[in-house]
């Protein structure tokens, strides 16, 4: 058996952290080809902290991770902001990267760092993970099987959860759109990599933008503070197969169906529901009718495909990635989502910024 794959984390904290609730559980069930082994947070303190609790190594900077002999994999969990100073110093120093999407903060940066990664020939992997959640793969062999026939239209309606007129302080860089952590950037871009699987890539497209709030109440202090950030993302267009779509993404819950996309064929129809709008992190449940059926019946996958990875939705779509990123390691295959698909969904996000700028 191969040598576990060393781990180190950049962003990870045992107390509230998407790294630490669904990274690494989905890591511990894939211990035969992984080694958690260090961590570095925004100050050595903090690093230190996060190494106690969980028995890693702290180091004292993520320059000093990056560039240890002991971490084969970088993990980046931080904010957006801080993806391409971080990407960058792993990629040069010839790591293997896993980053959380969004790849950069805007198409430049995620550029750059694809550029980098092509030139360094290391796995980049960029964390779109509804990609590998077993729902979104038995919607695309649908597709491909013909159930629904040819594809006519896709409608999709999603909640962010976030992005309406509360928040706490910690998520509130979300609210400022020079973060890259919009709604549209996030859970929209998230559930648009999963569309692009299934229906193929996306062609013409207009888009509009809407605030209905100008600012957001802190929930820890009471404070208003300036959003920037739509609550509001309306697209219309088409897919390149000529199929027509149509997608409304909006801010906070809504008291209805909080995900909600169907896909209409000459042959057959399927609803994929959820209770939130974030594709990635949540259990998708899927729906058809085709031929002479006139109501809709659960169409999911076998539960068999779990593998026995964890159940909760997040950790388990994470944990199918990294066996991805462990095939791609030792095999030299791309099977995990590369920093070059992210471009890709990237280039789709400005396309609809540019379009949603020019209407407005």
């Amino acid at each position: 058996m191969a040598d576990p794959i060393k781990v180190g984390f950049i962003g990870l904290n045992p107390d509230s952290n998407w790294a630490f609730n669904a990274h690494i559980p989905a890591l511990k069930t894939l211990a035969d080809d992984f080694e958690i082994v260090g961590v570095a947070n925004s100050t050595p303190e903090s690093g230190k902290r996060t190494a106690e609790a969980l028995g890693l190594t702290a180091f004292d900077t993520p320059a000093d991770l990056v560039a240890s002999d002991a971490i084969d994999l970088v993990v980046v969990t931080v904010k957006v902001p801080y993806h391409f100073e971080l990407v960058t110093a792993a990629l040069k120093a010839s790591k293997h990267v896993y980053c959380e999407w969004p790849l950069g903060n805007g198409l430049e940066e995620a550029k750059k760092l694809t550029a980098l990664a092509e030139e360094k020939g290391v796995v980049a992997v960029a964390g779109t993970q509804a990609r590998a959640a077993r729902e979104v793969l038995h919607l695309k062999k649908m597709i491909k099987d013909g159930y629904v026939g040819r594809v006519l239209s896709t409608t999709l309606i999603g909640s962010g959860g976030n992005w309406a007129n509360t928040t706490s302080e910690a998520l509130y860089y979300l609210f400022d759109k020079t973060n890259g952590g919009t709604m549209e950037d996030i859970p929209m871009g998230h559930t648009l990599a999963a569309v692009r699987d299934v229906l193929g890539e996306f062609g013409a497209l207009t888009a509009t933008k809407l605030s209905n709030f100008q600012t957001v109440t802190v929930t820890d202090t009471g404070e208003e503070k300036l959003k920037t950030a739509p609550d509001q993302v309306m697209v219309q267009g088409c897919m390149a197969s000529g199929a027509a779509l149509s997608l409304h993404y909006r801010g906070g819950t809504s008291r209805g169906t909080n995900f909600l996309w169907e896909i209409n064929g000459t042959e057959g129809d399927i609803q994929v529901t959820a209770g939130l709008g974030h594709a990635q992190m949540v259990q998708l449940t899927i729906k058809g009718a085709r031929g002479e059926e006139t109501e809709l019946t659960e169409q999911m996958p076998d539960p068999s495909v779990y593998d026995g990875q964890p159940e909760f939705p997040g950790a388990r779509n994470i944990a199918r990635m990294y066996a991805r990123v462990a095939l791609d390691i030792r095999t030299g295959s791309r099977t995990a989502p590369t920093f070059a698909d992210a471009l890709a969904l990237h280039e789709v996000l400005d396309r609809i910024e540019a379009s949603a700028t020019d209407r407005a």
